[in-house]
């Protein structure tokens, strides 16, 4: 017999949804196809599933050019304005120490404006530190 507090864990396991995200550029072309493919499994509407796989792109672009692995990615239900929300998580090692940022080598034109991006999309957003390193979130309304 399952006790109350095993049946709210197994539904919060079968809400959260975690890919790996690997150190490279390339990896946010594999990143977004992987999350479409869950995010329409999901039956996220069309509108709103191009703004997630949009905040996914910019926070994993984010941890891939100015985080130290490893990165991950979580996606899950949360409660947003009102009703259901998606939540967007990308968890990084920490930022680059500046000795070994490579940001001078960016094109300014094509660079720095994911956060911006983020906070247009999302209807709350924000960062907190844990023991992995950092957390950048985001959360859009599912409907």
């Amino acid at each position: 017999m399952r006790d109350e507090a095993q049946d709210r864990l197994s539904a919060d396991e079968a809400g959260d949804h975690v890919l790996p995200v690997p150190h490279i550029c390339e990896a946010v072309a594999t990143v977004r196809r992987r999350a479409h493919a869950l995010l329409s499994e999901w039956e996220l509407p069309a509108d709103r599933l191009d703004e997630a796989l949009m905040v996914i792109s910019e926070l994993v672009t984010n941890a891939i050019l100015h985080a130290l692995p490893p990165a991950v990615l979580r996606l899950s239900w949360t409660e947003c304005e009102g009703g259901a929300g998606l939540r967007i998580e990308v968890t990084d090692g920490g930022p680059i120490p500046a000795d070994q940022r490579a940001d001078e080598d960016l094109e300014p034109d094509e660079h720095g404006r994911g956060l911006g991006i983020v906070t247009a999309l999302s209807s709350r957003h924000g960062s907190r530190t844990c023991h992995e390193g950092i957390t950048w979130w985001a959360d859009l309304p599912a409907a």
